[in-house]
């Protein structure tokens, strides 16, 4: 579970987002901060239970920075207003797919899967998509994943299936997307409650099935 105090220092925070309000509640920050550590400790020792693939990590491995980079955004807000962990193979800067859990008051979610891949990444898990068609609409149909997940993202889809695949394939829409993740909310209530970890290990776990697909995907890639 996550703290009540952290998703109040998170509201405050959206409210006061400037450095000199940060600065006057820094211990608050840290506290926040040492819960959603607590958090991501929990989780990947639950994780790895059923993925040892993603090895031993640190919580630093697990978590971003609070402050943004602004320098090319209209937003000049020094900092994030959101917490999150994210656990995966090699850590945050990994390319393989994740779990991800987010801390933000009214915003709260579990995510995982492939998210703005490299065009080469996007090549290859279109490819296993399309080669290995069967075996990929099992996973996204399968009923423990579906209680979880109803459907991968279609953020950012395109319009027409890309060049060299056929427009007719059975997963043809899934060829069209750029990332390859899924999305549950969580209430602010269920993410401070005492299930909440227990929950979330379950999602992650009718998770893995489509995680170790990309995984897969993403290895003969390297091999290749």
């Amino acid at each position: 579970m996550v703290s009540a105090s952290t998703l109040t220092f998170l509201r405050k925070l959206s409210r006061n987002n400037n450095r000199e309000w940060f600065n006057a509640h820094k211990d608050e920050y840290l506290a926040a901060k040492a819960d959603v550590e607590q958090l991501a400790m929990q989780l990947v020792a639950g994780v790895r239970e059923f993925d040892g693939s993603i090895g031993e990590l640190e919580p630093k491995e697990c978590m971003f920075r609070i402050y943004r980079d602004a320098r090319f955004s209209h937003d000049k807000s020094p900092y994030k207003t959101n917490l999150g962990v994210v656990v995966q193979r090699g850590g945050k800067k990994s390319p393989y797919a994740c779990y991800y859990a987010h801390v933000e008051p009214g915003g709260c979610f579990l995510s995982g899967g492939v998210y703005m891949p490299e065009p080469s990444t996007l090549k290859a898990l279109r490819r296993s998509i399309d080669v290995n068609s069967e075996e990929f609409l099992e996973i996204v149909a399968e009923k423990n994943f579906k209680k979880y997940f109803s459907a991968l993202a279609d953020e950012n889809k395109l319009v027409k299936v890309p060049l060299g695949f056929d427009k007719n394939s059975p997963v043809a829409e899934y060829l069209k997307l750029k990332d390859f993740y899924v999305m549950r909310g969580v209430p602010d209530e269920e993410l401070c409650g005492k299930s909440y970890v227990k929950q979330t290990l379950q999602a992650f776990k009718a998770l893995k099935p489509l995680n170790d697909f990309f995984n897969a995907a993403m290895e003969e890639a390297e091999v290749s």
